[in-house]
């Protein structure tokens, strides 16, 4: 792992991460306010927006030139709109809108609004997140997720190197994303996809769209209380450990154990932490995520990892992979 390094700091850098928090907020209400949406079409005052939405017009005027400043809306004369890229991205017409992710994002802030009491020990952080308010949302939310992890799994997937591999199981697998990787890299490998029943419709859908339903066998579950299908010569667990404590990724290991043929690989992607936990600076953040959102979440180590994946029975555990964007990847073998 990477040493970390101190950054030069002074009282303008310190007090710039005091106030960040304003930015950010302006944004969010925006989201929240769907302005991006409204805006996309059609140049509109302050009085028009305030009527569409049902809200105040000196507000929205205060709250539309900050986001004109910001570099988020364009106003010409006294209209707004949202144009180009953010249009694209935060609008929810567009099909390529990661405003449901925005909205999370948002949904955070009363979470870590209560750090200090948790950091105290007055404050108890919730079991589980919230991810969406309505199945809509939740739709979103997963599309948004496979927009932008797209990417990363088809560099996730050049790193790993299937090999000779011909059946995946992929444990908490959304609508999908990991397993398309893996069935566009290797024509002869199947998929069994284990998730929630809602999100295995909404993958259901997706590999569908990609002609790839024929390949897979989809599992409705849930990997705390059901075993996995056996046979599988590979096993992913994508962003799955940072939700449990120690003591149920043992178990979710073990789970995998009994699902993998002898000389299979099992591959967990997540942050990785340095020795010390303050490398990478994103892993370090999101434990906090973790903290207040869930009730023994948090980022891990490899030797913690390593750990528990010997615990379970697997042997030459390796880090393939390090990274500073959850992009890290530990292997192991069933012997």
């Amino acid at each position: 792992m990477e040493e970390h390094m101190a950054s030069e700091n002074s009282p303008e850098t310190i007090l710039s991460l005091a106030q960040g928090f304003m930015e950010c907020r302006i944004f969010h209400a925006a989201a929240e306010l769907n302005l991006f949406t409204v805006l996309d079409q059609t140049p509109l005052s302050a009085g028009e927006v305030a009527s569409r939405i049902s809200g105040d017009v000196r507000a929205l005027a205060v709250l539309l030139d900050a986001l004109a400043a910001m570099g988020l809306l364009m106003k010409r004369g006294q209209t707004y709109q949202c144009e180009g890229d953010i249009s694209r991205m935060l609008s929810e017409k567009s099909p390529h809108t990661i405003l449901p992710m925005v909205l999370h994002m948002a949904s955070l802030w009363r979470r870590w609004s209560r750090l200090t009491d948790i950091a105290k020990g007055g404050g108890v952080a919730d079991d589980e997140f919230d991810f969406s308010r309505d199945a809509e949302e939740l739709r979103a939310f997963i599309g948004a997720m496979h927009s932008i992890g797209a990417p990363m799994a088809k560099r996730i997937v050049a790193a790993v190197d299937p090999g000779a591999a011909r059946s995946l199981l992929d444990v908490g697998s959304g609508s999908g994303t990991y397993a398309i990787a893996f069935l566009q890299a290797v024509p002869g490998m199947r998929a069994t996809l284990f998730d929630l029943p809602e999100v295995i419709e909404m993958a259901r859908e997706r590999l569908k769209h990609e002609g790839l339903l024929d390949r897979t066998t989809l599992v409705a579950g849930s990997f705390y209380l059901q075993e996995f299908p056996e046979g599988h010569d590979l096993a992913l667990i994508s962003a799955i450990i940072h939700s449990n404590s120690l003591e149920e990724n043992l178990e979710l290991y073990r789970k995998v154990f009994r699902s993998l043929k002898p000389g299979g690989r099992i591959l967990v992607r997540d942050h990785i932490m340095s020795p010390d936990r303050t490398w990478p600076r994103n892993g370090a953040v999101f434990a906090i995520n973790m903290l207040v959102g869930t009730s023994g979440g948090g980022t891990y180590t490899y030797e913690e990892i390593e750990g528990g994946l010997a615990q379970a029975g697997f042997e030459r555990i390796k880090l393939v992979k390090q990274g500073e964007h959850m992009d890290a990847i530990v292997e192991a073998f069933k012997p």
